[in-house]
């Protein structure tokens, strides 16, 4: 047998959370009393996202053996200075973070052995900066360090693409390392015999060194959106997508732990645990092996044929099977008047199930299995039930038609074949199952046989035929259905995943639609009986008027001369059309009165908006607090229009789900869901970033750091102190601690010439604002540190992306070029850094200032990105019409444009302007047709952008279009 890994002593406390709802499949016993295979029913999984600990949380105030004062004194002392002697940085004495810096060449390749040593003696000093707060760590808690950085400019980030994982090398191309942390071990709550970093490592294929610092970053609450931009240096430049993909990862890893923990501890109580059992649980990595080694030690049944089996006493005569077979003699067993040993076929069948149990426990047998698997044609086969065939609703069944009769490899079969099959399995439509060929058994069966438990004496041919039907009663009653459970599992989950984050990368894209500003809008919710609601919007998102029309009640020429006199009257030329119920109609009526010139002089066009979720919103507590006044249905078409103007700060009102750019969202967890989706939003509105000063309270919420209380005390000291002047006076506000303040002060901004003509008034009148002294809103609190002069005045920077702990270093850059910090986004800021970097180089000047390649270069962008920069500006706009075409109007080969609304791993829909969406297969999507202007890492397309396409296929009667991608526009 193998050895077993070293065990890693734990420290840190993970986050905790509830034990998971799981699916049939994993929960069910992995022992059946029956010999058939119990039927795979999969159901909604809800896994509970694990909270982050808080930071007195992960103080080391106790350890695994008690010591004395004296002793833990020691230690304590040793390991500080140990550190000190042992570490040096590049940056400044006050950077504390790069103590998270990759670990040097020659320890990413150590020998495990040396990495997974127990830490009684420690032989080298370990780094506790992110286990526990030591002196260093806690002055970096408590106030933002002028640390040094790798960045990477907003333009870089690719929000359009599927996470791009750094692999595994054993160099970096961020250069060599400055930091050793003794190896990549990190101290976790609950002991394993695997070490997290090297599971999470191979689970993601993320460098071992980067998912230490991730676990260390995560510990200590920082979030995604502060980690992408400031923290690139210890993730090797891993983006969102790829950050939630690990912090998932360890959530379930730590939920294994905790649950695994939680079973050792109830067996012990119940004296079952043997020291086989603990080190067999302890390897366990998944829920579905916790499982099926737990499952026939459970309590509330009359216990599995082995136990049953063990209690008779027939354990001896097992093992001797396997060790000393000469000396057994099973008819010394027979006892005729005891059930299950009255005659020798009920003692054989006894020896048998307590062999297979063995057999179906073992680490080496089930690897070997699992591995044999691999190495051959496993699939996965569907078929249409006989009692939904029967009685079934034929509308149902007529969706599943392509997985009737369906087979395909589990190694090729596509995620949304996996999310169908399960739906259609659910419903009772399909009967779904895992075939596995004959051969694998036969060879598995052999191998046991003469190798792995081949006996150690000669056997006899009687006992031989025992060990035999023991492989096989393993392998078809234990191994067979494990088997199945695991790779259905798998599947599903895989499939769940790769949903959410389709989910994700689609609503990414969507938030990040570039607005249209400077435009008056008219927002049209259409309807048939009740009229379409009207609703006119200002260039600032005042709502300027609103009103009903019937225009398909055969009406329609009287109301065309209110909607002209409303769009001459506040000179509105945009339109703005909800795709839901009448759209067609609507759109077909606008587009008649604009081909015949009825709105002369204006130059009207329009364009049509999703208006998911708009029907939700409008009748939300925010909408009331926001337009008390105003009709229910009335604020759809205020919605609709500023969906246009600004996407991101409108739905950001609405429950992600309900915006409707996913794939069987609602078959995946919805806990899982919620948690990808509010990451997104709240990654899209960091990394845009909002001015404090007139961002609304909903939008705040998703600033990284910030949440509905936080942002509520902001707007109440908004509106009691007036505006903010600089980001240090966000220190002020209730609720809002020294980490709170570092995670979102990067992502906010201020309007310098707002801020500059604000405090200009309030010199000429003192007395009117807390400009000279600490903010009103401070009385009535227990006394607080006083605020100077200086930090009330408007500071340049704070209109860049440049995070406040790097201001020493932007300071130092602009004396370093001539520069004044006035200047910032202007023609000649751009000139002087053009030319200390062409003289010099970015490598230089960066060594020269003692910092970093990407912190520099994040600050160069900050100083030279003109004012108001808006990252969304290099995203698609909607796309404006003055015709329609119609559905019968189009003809093979047709050349069109339109709009990307949904992406999905089997191919991208694209409104082409004829009511219903076409599809471009996913084999369509190639390198060569995707623009060469944006960054791409994948081949995906996201919704909002603009493609050219040509028509292959209409298919009138199912409304069906297929298209082929000519080029991304």
């Amino acid at each position: 047998m193998s050895s077993l890994p070293r065990r890693v002593k734990s420290e840190a406390k993970p986050p905790i959370s509830e034990d998971d709802e799981l699916p049939s499949f994993l929960s069910s016993s992995s022992e059946s009393e029956e010999e058939e295979e119990e039927e795979w029913e999969p159901k909604s999984k809800i896994s509970k996202r694990a909270r982050l600990p808080k930071k007195n949380e992960a103080k080391p105030k106790k350890r695994a053996a008690p010591r004395t004062a004296v002793a833990r004194s020691k230690v304590r002392k040793a390991a500080i200075k140990e550190e000190t002697d042992a570490s040096f940085t590049i940056a400044p004495a006050e950077d504390k973070r790069m103590q998270l810096l990759k670990p040097k060449e020659e320890d990413v390749d150590t020998d495990p052995k040396t990495l997974h040593q127990k830490p009684e003696v420690p032989k080298r000093v370990e780094m506790h900066s992110f286990q526990g707060k030591n002196v260093e760590s806690l002055e970096s808690d408590e106030k933002p360090s002028t640390s040094v950085k790798h960045e990477k400019s907003e333009e870089d980030f690719a929000f359009d693409e599927p996470p791009f994982k750094k692999m595994k090398s054993t160099t970096s191309p961020e250069g060599k390392p400055v930091k050793n942390l003794g190896g990549n071990k990190v101290k976790e709550e609950f002991e394993m015999n695997w070490d997290i970093v090297q599971a999470l490592s191979e689970i993601t294929n993320v460098e071992p060194w980067v998912c230490a610092n991730l676990i260390r970053l995560f510990k200590e609450e920082n979030t995604i959106p502060f980690i992408a931009r400031y923290r690139k240096e210890l993730i090797n430049n891993l983006e969102a997508d790829a950050l939630r993909e690990v912090q998932q990862a360890l959530e379930e890893l730590r939920a294994v732990a905790k649950k695994t923990h939680t079973t050792i501890q109830k067996l012990k109580k119940e004296g079952k645990l043997s020291g086989s059992l603990l080190t067999a649980l302890l390897n366990c990595r998944t829920s579905e092996e916790l499982d099926h080694v737990s499952a026939p030690y459970k309590t509330g049944s009359k216990g599995t044929k082995a136990q049953r089996a063990k209690q008779l006493g027939l354990e001896p005569a097992a093992l001797s099977i396997l060790q000393n077979p000469m000396e057994l003699n099973l008819f010394s067993y027979v006892k005729p008047n005891t059930k299950g040993l009255s005659t020798i076929q009920e003692v054989e069948a006894g020896v048998q199930h307590i062999l297979a149990d063995i057999f179906a426990k073992d680490k080496d047998t089930l690897d070997f299995i699992r591995k044999l698997c691999q190495q051959r044609y496993i699939c996965i086969q569907s078929a249409l039930a006989k009692v939904s065939s029967k009685s079934g609703n034929e509308k149902d069944i007529d969706k599943f038609q392509l997985y009737h009769e369906f087979s395909c490899n589990i190694k090729s079969i596509q995620h949304h074949q996996i999310l169908a099959i399960n739906r259609g399995e659910n419903l009772k439509i399909l009967t779904v199952k895992v075939n596995i060929p004959d051969g694998v058994k036969n060879e598995f069966c052999w191998w046991c046989v003469n190798e792995r438990w081949r006996p150690k004496q000669f056997l006899k041919p009687e006992l031989m035929r025992i060990l035999r039907n023991s492989v096989e009663d393993a392998y078809k009653r234990l191994i067979y259905p494990l088997l199945c459970r695991e790779f259905r599992s798998k599947l599903t989950s895989d499939a769940e995943k790769e949903s959410v984050m389709m989910f994700g990368r689609n609503l990414r894209q969507l938030l990040l639609t570039s607005p249209v500003r400077g435009r008056t809008l008219m927002g049209v919710d259409p309807g048939y009986k009740h009229g379409c609601k009207l609703a006119i919007i200002s260039p600032t998102s005042q709502i300027l008027h609103t009103d009903v029309v019937y225009l398909h009640t055969g009406q329609g020429f009287r109301e065309a001369e209110k909607i002209k006199r409303l769009l001459l009257q506040y000179n509105c030329s945009t339109v703005v059309i909800g795709n839901g119920t009448a759209c067609r109609e609507t759109e077909a009526y606008f587009a008649d009165l604009i081909m015949k010139k009825y709105f002369a002089p204006l130059d009207v066009v329009y364009c049509i908006v999703s208006e998911a979720g708009a029907s939700i919103y409008s009748v939300s507590p925010e909408a009331s607090k926001e337009m008390p006044d105003l009709d229910p249905n009335l604020r759809s078409a205020v919605s609709i229009a500023r969906r246009v103007q600004d996407p991101l700060a409108e739905l950001v009102k609405i429950e992600p789900k309900h915006i409707g750019v996913g794939m069987y969202q609602h078959d995946v967890s919805q806990t899982l869901l919620k948690a990808t989706l509010d990451s997104v939003v709240e990654e899209c509105v960091s990394f845009v970033g909002v001015d404090i000063n007139i961002c609304s309270e909903i939008l705040l919420r998703h600033i990284a750091g910030l949440n509905a209380n936080r942002a509520k005390n902001i707007i109440e000291w908004r509106e009691k102190n007036g505006p903010f002047i600089n980001r240090e006076q966000l220190k002020e506000v209730k609720g809002l601690g020294p980490k709170s303040f570092q995670q979102c002060a990067g992502f906010i901004r201020f309007n310098q010439e707002y801020i500059k003509t604000f405090c200009s008034n309030t010199k000429k009148e003192p007395g009117s604002h807390a400009f000279m002294t600490k903010a009103g809103g401070a009385q009535g609190k227990k006394k607080g540190k006083p605020v100077s002069y200086a930090s009330q005045q408007p500071n340049p920077l704070d209109q860049t992306c440049i995070h406040p702990e790097s201001y020493n270093i932007a300071m130092g850059f602009l004396s370093l070029i001539g520069g004044n910090a006035n200047d910032i986004g202007k023609s000649d800021m751009q000139q002087k850094v053009n030319a200390v970097i062409q003289k010099e180089g970015l490598e230089g000047t960066a060594k020269r200032l003692n910092t970093t390649v990407h912190t520099l270069q994040l600050i160069i962008d900050g100083l030279t990105q003109p004012e108001g920069f808006d990252i969304r500006t290099d995203f698609d706009k909607p796309d404006f019409k003055r015709s329609i075409v119609c559905f019968e109007d189009l003809s093979v080969g047709a050349v069109l444009t339109g709009k990307v609304e949904n992406a999905t791993p089997f191919g991208v829909f694209v409104d082409i302007g004829v009511g219903k969406a076409g599809l471009i297969p996913v084999r369509s999507i190639t390198e060569a047709k995707l623009s060469k202007v944006k960054k791409r890492k994948s081949l995906g397309l996201g919704p909002g952008e603009r493609v050219e396409v040509r028509v292959l296929n209409v298919d009138i009667p199912r409304l069906r279009i297929t298209l082929d991608l000519i080029r991304v526009l």
